[in-house]
This record gives structure tokens, C-alpha cells and sequence, in this order.
């Protein structure tokens, strides 16, 4: 793959594989989308890089990537809408104040500490693998159980 020098400017597109995004939808929230034109949804989502294109020098195109959504997250609720909308505005202050907001690179580091207040309360990673855990082994005690019957 070619390197690009710190200042080439890449262009980002989305390719049209959507389905994280429409699985983290709940059936209201696509109904409000739908019947509401222009109504935000605030999502926290996983970008990956599927291809790229490179142009000659003298071509004088940007070189794109092509990035795809490989998990998305979305608000189901205002407080976890503010949230997240406040840590994108902490994160785009960060950004001008850092003056990286045209840079290509990683981008800003540490959102952990913008959201472990407002999502406390939520499972850690260790919780949910428990609950998954558990929610298994009842299901196959129960096919057992039938099994007997």
C-alpha cells in the first residue's frame, strides 16, 4: 500500500453495507426515523477500512478509502442521546483545540473518561459475559428438562 505524506488529503466514503446499523435500531426508533424527515439519532459506531483508491500525483484527485460500519451502537433514550452527543462535542473541541481537525491521524484519544460518568451504571464487559453465561445455561437446562418430559 503507498504511503501518503501528513499532509494528502484523503476522502472517506461509506459503502452501502448498513446492516449493523439497521440491527441496532430498535422497530420504533426506524418508525420515528421514517415518519419524522430529519430527526437525529445519536450512534456510536465502528468504522473499518475495506479499500482504497490511490490516483497519481498528476492525476490531482485525492486518494478514498472505502469504510464500512462493522458495529453500531444507537441511543435509546434522551439521556444516553445527550450523552453521546456531548461526548461528540468534547471530542470536536478537543480536536479544534489540538488543531488535528483536518489532519489524517488516529484522532482523539481517552473518550473513555468523557462517558464513564453518564454510563456507570451500565454492565461492564465481565457482567454481560456472566448474563450471557447464565441466560445459556438456562436455556440448555430447559432443553434438557423438555428432553425428559
Amino acid at each position: 500500500m503507498p504511503k501518503l505524506t501528513k499532509h494528502a488529503r484523503v476522502t472517506a466514503k461509506l459503502d452501502s453495507a448498513a446492516e449493523f446499523v439497521d440491527v441496532a435500531l430498535t422497530a420504533a426508533q426506524k418508525r420515528e426515523l421514517f415518519e419524522n424527515p430529519g430527526k437525529i439519532a445519536f450512534a456510536i459506531v465502528q468504522l473499518q477500512s475495506t479499500a482504497y483508491t490511490g490516483h497519481a500525483e498528476t492525476e490531482g484527485k485525492d486518494p478514498q478509502v472505502k469504510l464500512r460500519i462493522i458495529h453500531a451502537e444507537v441511543a435509546r433514550d434522551e439521556d444516553e442521546a445527550a450523552s453521546l452527543g456531548e461526548a461528540g462535542r468534547a471530542m470536536y473541541r478537543r480536536r479544534r483545540m489540538d488543531g488535528t481537525l483536518d489532519e489524517v491521524g488516529q484522532g482523539p484519544q481517552g473518550v473513555t473518561a468523557i462517558l464513564s460518568a453518564d454510563f456507570a451504571g451500565y454492565p461492564s464487559e465481565e457482567e454481560f459475559q456472566r448474563h450471557e453465561e447464565a441466560k445459556a445455561a438456562r436455556a440448555r437446562e430447559l432443553e434438557r428438562a423438555a428432553k425428559l418430559r
